[in-house]
């Protein structure tokens, strides 16, 4: 390589989470589409290894990274009573990082028109016929490259104007029990066994791996994140006081926030520039997950480039979805619903599989209504009523790009 040097490919990736290696992934699947996906270098840009959970029904072309899976999910209200559901045709899986991009850049590797760079990207600009990526080395050489399109999955630097924004913040411990203490069968969603902040809610969060070991988290919905010795106060609290897990290690830890507002992200920002990831809307508002929505939008980008339809990012959720969480997400910051019930309430009185269609978007209006009867009328229309009279506001970014969901 030259000190500056120019190369073009069919396709720009920017960034390596869960939405760039996804678009990467589902790209190399189709052979004649050359790739080049830019990472960070080792250091502080690059992300620590982190978890992402999803559920899925059959085969997804992922079941080679899925570290493990649930076939029975469970929540604790705040009175101490479980309730435990099937989630069929669902089950619950979880993905690591490192395993996920093992898999890509592996299939980068082999494909003929795949490769890797790690660099950090200095700017992303659209030319004539395309769009061009600036990227510098640690080595202190620079590369201009140039595609067709550019997708950039790069946390924004501050999120779009939101009438609402809360934050789903938490921190994780993968814990080892001296004896066994979990049922690997059965994943903890929400338990609300814990004490509730002045502000939003709280709950627990166990992700059983064997009999002996788990992921266990804690994790708010709230406006502003805390301080990692809060967290881990409120993690010793849950492990020891409310799961009696008794004498436990500590493998390694794991601490992130996720935006939960009604912002709109624009998800092209130029004639070949696209956002993808939480950078594009696929954080679901209501509950912070984003691997399922990325999976999807990879699969249709894959799809309209095969098949030469065009590359208009798909919306990751639909308008109605998007409406009924903004909904959501001011009545819980208002106040005017109780978080542990509402959440609570929903699995006891909805079928779990028709819970988990409506979290994917995949439910029909009459579906949507059932579900909407379900829930606390009068407080959910009275924050309906008021919502196109609300401004909307600028607000920092909310996410460090570390993302569970």
């Amino acid at each position: 390589m030259t000190p500056h040097s120019t190369e073009v490919s069919d396709v720009i990736v920017v960034g390596g989470g869960a939405a760039g290696l996804g678009l990467a992934h589902r790209l190399t699947e189709s052979g004649d589409i050359t790739v080049t996906v830019i990472e960070p270098p080792d250091g502080p840009l690059r992300p620590a290894e982190r978890t992402w959970c999803y559920w899925h029904e059959g085969a997804d072309g992922l079941e080679e990274v899925v570290r493990a899976s649930w076939s029975v999910l469970r929540l604790h209200g705040a009175d101490g009573r479980p309730v435990a559901v099937d989630p069929a045709p669902f089950t619950y899986r979880m993905v690591r990082s490192t395993d996920y991009e093992r898999l890509v850049h592996g299939r980068l590797a082999r494909s003929g028109g795949g490769r890797l760079l790690r660099a950090t990207v200095e700017s992303v600009r659209g030319v004539a016929e395309g769009a061009e990526v600036r990227c510098a080395f640690p080595e202190g050489w620079s590369l201009t490259l140039r595609a067709r399109r550019v997708f950039d999955s790069r946390p924004l630097r501050a999120l779009p104007p939101a009438r609402t924004r809360l934050l789903q913040h938490f921190r994780g411990w993968f814990v080892r029990t001296h004896n066994d203490r979990f049922d690997p069968a059965v994943a903890d969603l929400m338990d609300f066994r814990v004490p509730q902040p002045a502000h939003g809610l709280a709950f627990g969060y166990v992700l059983p791996l064997t009999s002996d070991r788990a992921l266990v988290e804690y994790t708010e919905f709230s406006r502003h994140a805390l301080t990692t010795e809060a967290y881990e106060s409120a993690l010793g609290h849950y492990c020891h006081h409310v799961l009696g897990l008794g004498s436990l290690t500590v493998e390694r830890a794991e601490q992130g926030a996720i935006p939960m507002t009604d912002a709109r992200f624009p998800r092209r920002v130029g004639t070949a520039v696209f956002r993808a990831g939480t950078a594009g809307g696929a954080t679901r508002p209501a509950t912070g997950y984003t691997f399922a929505a990325a999976q999807r939008q990879s699969r249709a980008v894959a799809a309209a480039l095969r098949d030469g339809h065009g590359t208009i990012l798909p919306a990751p959720h639909g308008r109605r979805a998007l409406a009924m969480d903004a909904v959501l997400l001011r009545a819980l910051d208002t106040g005017r619903i109780n978080g542990p019930d509402f959440f609570t309430d929903l699995f006891r009185r909805v079928p779990a599989e028709r819970v988990l269609r409506f979290l994917d978007g995949a439910t029909s209006l009459r579906d949507e209504w059932g579900i909407g009867l379900r829930t606390p009328i009068w407080p959910m229309l009275r924050t309906a009523a008021e919502l196109p009279f609300l401004p909307w506001r600028s607000l920092p970014t909310a996410s460090n790009g570390v993302n569970h969901r």
